[in-house]
């Protein structure tokens, strides 16, 4: 319905990859979905196994359960929508449907920025103060953590969200990226946008910077203390603790700072989709598998739960 120059808008269409040929899409569409699949398979592992074997309990196992649920989330908030627009060629989404994705969207990508920082936190006592340790991240206090990181997400999403969907959008209502983010949406706006765009920079500081900056101090740290440790077998355990949080830390500010802190100038809407994908397809999928290779604890957890189901079903045969 027209309003004077504005079009009142009810639904959305996903560019996604639509300019590629028709084959290309399909091998994107098969290989997205294997990716999707294996995330899927294998943060419900990682959660199954943190909860079934008691030797992994502890608290470091607790928030990677907490990591698990949020990459689980977030892959579910953007990924079968795009394989949608691949395979079926499924490309509008409604309003309250653009809006919805935009929304968990931010939930879960900021409440793991704060995760990943409280998590930084718990190898710091771990590593800097082993005997008060078991006292501060007692259940708790873990579970009071946990709550904190999670938190974060609901007032960010629901503030930029409503704000976004309030103002009047014009024009086109094609959306050149294969999920429902903040920029691409904000160009089909027809308003002054200016007040907006400055709570989004103060919020990024706040919720995805600060985070970071959190994370550097903790690793400074525990930096610090592992090379005060006189043994180069005592170094490595201790640095073994971290080094996937720390591998998992670097892959996903890296792939943010891809997409939204480089210069407009060499950040083209095709490139960002391109460089999107580490962040929302693969980085969730990597998470596991990180965890899973360089964590004996967690290898030797997978291997004895596979074993005991394994038991379990010759005893019922």
């Amino acid at each position: 319905m027209a309003e004077g120059n504005w079009t009142r808008v009810n639904e959305f269409i996903l560019m996604s990859f639509s300019s590629l040929p028709t084959e290309i899409q399909s091998l994107l569409f098969l290989t997205f979905l294997f990716i999707y699949l294996v995330t899927l398979l294998g943060n419900s592992l990682i959660i199954l196994v943190t909860l079934a074997d008691p030797m992994l309990h502890s608290p470091m196992y607790f928030f990677l359960r907490n990591l698990s649920f949020l990459e689980i989330g977030f892959n579910l908030a953007t990924v079968p929508k795009m394989l949608g627009t691949l395979i079926a060629q499924d490309t509008t989404i409604s309003f309250l449907g653009c809006a919805t994705q935009m929304y968990f969207f931010f939930f879960f990508g900021v409440s793991e920025c704060s995760l990943l920082a409280t998590m930084a936190y718990d190898r710091y006592v771990a590593i800097c103060s082993p005997l008060h340790y078991p006292v501060i991240m007692s259940p708790r206090a873990r579970a009071k953590l946990a709550v904190m990181s999670w938190f974060p997400g609901i007032p960010v999403a629901t503030v930029q969200t409503t704000w976004l969907f309030s103002f009047p959008f014009c024009g086109s209502n094609k959306v050149n990226h294969f999920f429902c983010d903040s920029p691409p949406v904000l160009r089909l706006v027809c308003a002054d946008t200016a007040l907006f765009e400055i709570y989004a920079i103060i919020g990024t500081i706040l919720f995805v910077m600060i985070p970071c900056l959190l994370i550097l101090c903790s690793y400074t740290c525990i930096a610090a203390a592992i090379l005060k440790i006189p043994s180069a077998k005592g170094k490595r355990k201790a640095f073994s603790t971290c080094s996937s949080h720390l591998l998992v830390v670097s892959l996903f500010y890296v792939s943010l700072s891809l997409v939204y802190f480089r210069p407009k100038s060499n950040n083209s809407p095709e490139s960002k989709k391109v460089l999107s994908l580490s962040y929302t397809v693969v980085t969730p999928m990597l998470n596991p598998i990180i965890y899973s290779l360089r964590n004996n604890e967690v290898k030797n957890a997978l291997s004895r739960t596979f074993h005991k189901a394994l038991g379990l079903r010759n005893c019922i045969l």
